[in-house]
């Protein structure tokens, strides 16, 4: 375990262009997850009534407590130090809406793979302003 912290603190620092990418695709993820943490905490009847039907309670506790995971999730990958927590709950969440999406048979493209999206691009932009996570997921060796 100790090798795997040196070479991951050993990883080179990330470049101007890589760390200006990685800031923009996480605020991004931050900013629309946010939105819809937001949603579903705030005008919960709203989001069921906009919301395709996917065999979810239609009740306003569930929406709100859906809310607050994914507003909890989105705020640890906010913050540096618990961003790793945060994209590790996001991913799962994420798979989860992917996983009800295709359970009740949404088109794929449009429904069913945003989720998928989602998480590449929050894994990215992770991956892109964190050196040590470059080291743990090497893209090349």
């Amino acid at each position: 375990m100790a090798s795997t912290y040196r070479a991951a603190s050993a990883a080179t620092p990330p470049r101007a262009l890589e760390l200006w990418g990685g800031r923009i695709l996480t605020a991004l993820i931050i900013l629309f997850l946010g939105a819809d943490a937001a949603g579903k905490l705030i005008a919960p009847i709203t989001m069921i009534a906009h919301s395709p039907p996917l065999g979810l309670p239609a009740t306003s506790g569930f929406y709100r407590l859906l809310g607050a995971i994914l507003g909890l999730a989105t705020a640890l990958y906010a913050w540096q130090r618990t961003a790793l927590l945060g994209a590790i709950l996001l991913t799962g969440y994420l798979g989860g809406a992917v996983a009800t999406h295709l359970r009740v048979g949404s088109p794929l493209i449009g429904y069913t793979l945003f989720g998928v999206y989602l998480g590449i691009m929050l894994w990215a932009g992770l991956w892109l302003r964190d050196s040590r996570i470059r080291a743990l997921l090497p893209l090349n060796r």
